[in-house]
């Protein structure tokens, strides 16, 4: 599995940007996909970003940190503790 991160300034000023090269898959209801979709349609924002967002404020609520991508450190998650759920009931 391959783990990369890269932090760039913006010429704005605005926080670091992060390579997107990992891909999470996930699987829902597609009745929820379809709602959530139109929802982030309405607010004029892409999935991408919003499951971004709504993964870095899950991030920083779970460490009491800001996130900084430039101050993470890169390294597989440590073998036995991640799982793969099925049928964990309703999506």
């Amino acid at each position: 599995m391959l783990f990369h991160l890269q932090c760039r300034i913006r010429k704005d000023g605005a926080l670091p940007l992060e390579d997107r090269t990992a891909r999470l898959t996930i699987l829902i209801d597609p009745r929820k996909k379809a709602l959530f979709e139109r929802l982030c349609a309405e607010e004029d924002a892409t999935p991408s970003q919003v499951v971004r967002r709504l993964l870095r404020r899950y991030i920083e609520e779970r460490t009491g940190k800001p996130w900084d991508p430039a101050a993470q450190e890169l390294k597989p998650p440590a073998r036995g503790k991640a799982r793969r759920i099925r049928g964990g009931g309703p999506s």
